[in-house]
């Protein structure tokens, strides 16, 4: 019996700092907490009975997972099976890392590294409140690169308050310089409720303008595309190679199991996850889900086509057809119609896809289908 294939997702919820632009499940400040929490994590591994599946992919995110000690990140993976995972990402932030660390991370299988810069400006790190300057990064990825890591995506931000275009542009000079394989680009959205909003709410902070955000992608993805990495997702760029696997199958609708708090899962048409409730997490591992939809095929069929148009070559039209036994140029007529007039998107024989135009307004497109 062939089995399932799926990826993993594992919450570490703990922070050094909570940043001021940051409103995920996240905390700082509990460090009481870990090992009871970590316990209670591998219990919920072990109640999921991950045997049954072929783990082809494992992202271990937050938080900042590099925050606790390494040994809990080796506990959590020598209770799972990963025989079959090509892919063993975990998230790290410069200033919670250390040699041992990093080398620990590698020993137990880890072969991706997802490092958190946001820019090279030390005055840009220090009004996100993040708790490293850009030196700490280059301490971090150097000696990540020491050790023998071959694969490391690094995180970087647009759109921030008082922020250039020159500073863009040193910023992805230095990466460049680097020699990342991978790099995200995130325009910052400003969360409800975030000492960022409130900054700028009272007009501490001044986002730049619509306008000057675009020029400022429009940047990114020009200079990273001439110096070899392949736009491959509106976020995301690679060198050949070095896609994200985990990220990819999401893309592709392909299913996952989040494990720990407000994780996430989509697994047999049904979308749930995790409680957010650090307390009731601890107290019970197995009775806190939240179901958010269980599919029908006409639901499934629209995720498909919002998740396929944010990757840059788009929905694969005959992989819709093996999937749906429909095509999807005659399913969604109306819609496709009205975004080929407005030239948000273009159709070929293989592909339905964005344009520049459907890039910029990629959140007009994706609301046809939701």
């Amino acid at each position: 019996m062939n089995k399932k294939e799926i990826g993993l997702y594992i919450h570490i919820p703990f922070c050094k700092h909570k940043c001021d632009y940051c409103d995920f499940i996240s905390f700082a400040n509990k460090e009481e907490y870990i090992e009871e929490y970590i316990n209670k994590l591998i219990e919920e591994i072990k109640i999921e009975n991950l045997g049954q599946y072929k783990i082809t992919t494992i992202y271990i995110g937050g938080g900042t997972p590099s925050f606790i000690h390494s040994k809990y990140i080796v506990q959590i993976l020598d209770s799972i099976n990963k025989e079959y995972a090509e892919e063993i990402t975990i998230e790290v932030n410069p200033g919670t890392v250390t040699k041992q660390k990093l080398q620990d991370y590698y020993n137990a299988g880890i072969n991706r590294l997802s490092i958190g810069l946001q820019s090279t400006s030390n005055e840009m790190l220090e009004q996100l409140s993040r708790i490293h300057t850009y030196e700490e990064f280059l301490e971090t990825y150097n000696l990540a690169k020491q050790i023998g890591f071959t694969n490391i995506n690094i995180d970087l931000m647009i759109g921030l308050p008082n922020q250039k275009i020159t500073d863009i542009n040193k910023t992805l000079n230095e990466i460049i310089r680097l020699n990342a394989n991978h790099v995200s680009v995130y325009s910052l959205i400003l969360e409800e409720g975030t000492v960022l909003e409130n900054k700028v709410n009272k007009g501490i902070l001044k986002l730049p303008t619509e306008e000057r955000e675009r020029k400022m992608y429009w940047l990114v993805k020009n200079k990273l595309q001439k110096a070899g990495y392949k736009h491959y997702e509106i976020s995301n760029f690679a060198k050949t190679g070095f896609e994200s696997k985990h990220n990819l199958n999401c893309w592709e609708q392909k299913e996952y199991i989040g494990i720990g708090l407000a994780a996430h899962s989509y697994l047999n048409k049904t979308r749930y996850s995790n409680t957010e409730d650090l307390n009731k997490y601890l107290r019970s591992v197995n009775k806190n889900r939240e179901i958010h939809e269980v599919q029908k095929q006409e639901d499934e069929q629209k995720e498909y086509m919002l998740l396929g148009l944010r990757k840059i070559e788009g929905v694969n039209i005959q992989n819709f057809k093996n999937k749906f036994i429909q095509n999807p140029i005659y399913l969604y007529r109306e819609a496709l119609d009205k975004l080929v007039k407005n030239k948000l998107i273009e159709i070929d024989t293989n592909y339905i896809k964005l344009t520049k135009k459907g890039i910029d307004l990629a959140n007009l497109v994706w609301e046809e289908f939701v």
